[in-house]
Parts: C-alpha cells; structure tokens; sequence
C-alpha cells in the first residue's frame, strides 16, 4: 500500500511528520560525523547499537545519567539562539560522568515541543553533534515529540549520556581525607542550573531585556551573559586521570545547590571542606543578580555555581600539578579550599 496520502489531518492538528524529517535531513551529516567505530547501526533504528570493545578494558563500568537544560532554554527562546542549547546539554552531562572518571562514549537528545519550527530544531540538534564531536561522544540517536497542547510555544530538552572507566579507576570520593587540596576549576556564567531565579529577578524585578546592556556586564547583554554554554571539564579531567604526577580522590560537578550541595555527594561522613569563596573571580553576571536581586550570600552559593565549575580533590603535594594540567588545558583553576576532619559538610569563608 503506498504511503501517499490526500488528507492533512495530522498536521491540521499540529504535528507535521514531514517537516519533522525535512529539518533532520539539514543536520544529519553533521549528526553521522560524531560515529564511533564502535556503532554498529546508522542514526534511525528503533535502538541505537554499540559494541564496547572489550580487548580495551579487563573490568569495564558503564556509567550513565540523564540531565535536562531547565529554564535557560526560556532565555534561548527570548534571544531565538539555540545553537548553545545543544552544547549545554551534552557539556552537563560529559560533566557528569566524568567526575567519576568515565570517557564519554555516547549520547541520546529527546526534544519536546510545542510545534516544529526551523531553524529552532536544526540548531539545537546541529550544537548537541558538535559538542559530542570536541569531546568524541557519538551521537546515538534521539527523538523528537512536537506534542501540541501540551508545550504550547515552548520546548524542552534532554539528555542522556553514557561513559565508561575501568572499575579499578573509578573515582569516588571514598579515597578523599584530612589535607587534601580541593582545586577549583573556573566557570564562565549559570551553566545549566539557577535560571529560574535569575529570569526572576533580572527580567521581573529589574525590567531588563535580552538586549540590555548592565553596566556590570561591560558590555556584554543580559541574554549572552545567561546563554554562555555549560563549560565541559573532560578534556582536563581526561589528561589528568592519565598523568603520573596527579591522583583525582575525588570531582564534584558544581551545578543546583552549588558548593554546598554537590561537594557532600562525595565526601566520606567523617570530613569537611572549607572553601576560599575568593579563590577564583565571580562572573559579573552573578554579581548583577545578587546585588539587584539582593540575594543572600549562603542562598547565592546554594543555588548557583558562584565562578566554580568543578572541584577536584587531590593530595596537597600534587596541587601545583594538578593546576597546571587545567591551564594547559585552557581553564582558569586554583587551590580553592582544604579537607577537614569533620561530618561531612561545607563551609564557605
């Protein structure tokens, strides 16, 4: 039976099938160029295939996790710039993988939206396949849900991720203690997490636009200082984890709940961490939402990132090294703190 049809019922009722494959086809090169050897089938199958080369590995650990890109894409949306969208939900979920010490070797998108629009799709796609290309995560597959009714104009975006390490080389945490060296890795701006209040209180309270220009943001707008894309660590992470001269204890990914509540999910039940919070430069566009926004200073490093990205936990001889793999590297890092005896919490001084 052909498929040839003379009624547009379905995309009468808001989701338009061939426009959905008209679009992909604008990307799908740049998606196929992210292929692993390891990919045993093209993007499209019901099931994306990948045959982990066990010759490489004697105790190989999968490790998975799934993020979404959360209220910034609102932000996204009031600028009509998507392409950092893509980059920011791979980098989140590199990130988060890697802190345990796992290669990126695969990534999966689901988008769901309101109704079908170019080039919204074609760039969020063409961002996710070249951030998984810079870290050599191929791009398994995906899928895409225009759901009207549901999202309205809106969209969302998610991510899943899989990486592996070997078990011996797992990094957990449980290895840190007493005088270890906590070494903070920059960020530039939100990354993924604290837009919700941000939006509030920079185009709410303040009345600003995308376009403004703040005069703390030195010329920067409002909307490209919140666009900035979640900065991915992995290629720091990846060289050290390799280096003689280094031994990564323990990573924390600093995203929702900042250095408060990221560092805790690692550290052993008898330490603490007391961190310098002038260690390394806070983003102007942290400082223009806590000074408008008159926001508390436990409460701004509870809910955002404050200027540090990552946080690696070393021992203190190994810090100079340690920081000069991650300027190598091109990110700005420094010793930002120190482990305690303690009960497992986080200070901030």
């Amino acid at each position: 039976m052909s498929k040839e049809i003379k009624s547009n019922l379905y995309r009468d009722a808001g989701v338009d099938i061939d426009l959905a494959q008209s679009l992909l086809k604008k990307v799908k090169q740049k998606i196929s160029s992210t292929k692993r050897p390891e990919m045993l089938t093209p993007i499209g199958g019901f099931g994306g295939l990948f045959q982990i080369d066990l010759s490489k590995y004697r105790e190989p650990v999968l490790v998975s996790s799934i993020d979404g890109v959360g209220t910034k894409l609102t932000v996204a949306m009031m600028t009509e710039k998507f392409d950092t969208v893509g980059h920011d939900i791979v980098n989140h979920c590199v990130n988060d993988i890697a802190v345990q010490g796992a290669e990126p070797l695969y990534f999966m998108d689901y988008i769901g939206i309101g109704k079908l629009r170019s080039p919204l799709y074609e760039h969020v796609l063409a961002g996710i396949a070249d951030a998984c290309s810079e870290v050599g995560c191929a791009v398994l597959g995906g899928e895409t849900a225009e759901m009207p009714g549901m999202y309205g104009n809106d969209f969302d975006l998610v991510g899943v991720i899989t990486g592996v390490v070997e078990k011996n080389r797992l990094i957990t945490g449980e290895k840190i203690k007493p005088g270890h060296t906590a070494i903070g890795i920059a960020s530039n701006g939100l990354h993924t997490n604290g837009f919700s209040l941000a939006r509030k209180i920079l185009f709410e309270k303040c009345g600003y636009q995308a376009n403004s220009r703040p005069a703390l943001l030195e010329g920067v707008t409002v909307g490209e200082a919140l666009l900035r894309p979640h900065t991915c660590y992995w290629p720091a992470i990846n060289k050290a984890v390799q280096s003689s001269d280094v031994r990564i204890d323990g990573m924390a990914h600093i995203t929702g709940g900042g250095l408060y509540d990221n560092v805790p999910r690692i550290l052993p039940a008898e330490t603490d961490v007391e961190f310098n919070r002038d260690a390394l430069p806070v983003p102007s566009i942290f400082k223009l939402i806590v000074e408008k926004g008159e926001v508390d200073v436990v409460e701004a490093y509870r809910v955002f990132n404050m200027g540090i990205g990552m946080v690696w936990f070393i021992p203190a001889d190994q810090a100079d090294a340690a920081i000069s793999i991650c300027r190598d590297c091109g990110f700005n890092a420094t010793r930002c703190g120190r482990v305690l005896h303690g009960s497992g919490k986080v200070r901030i001084l």
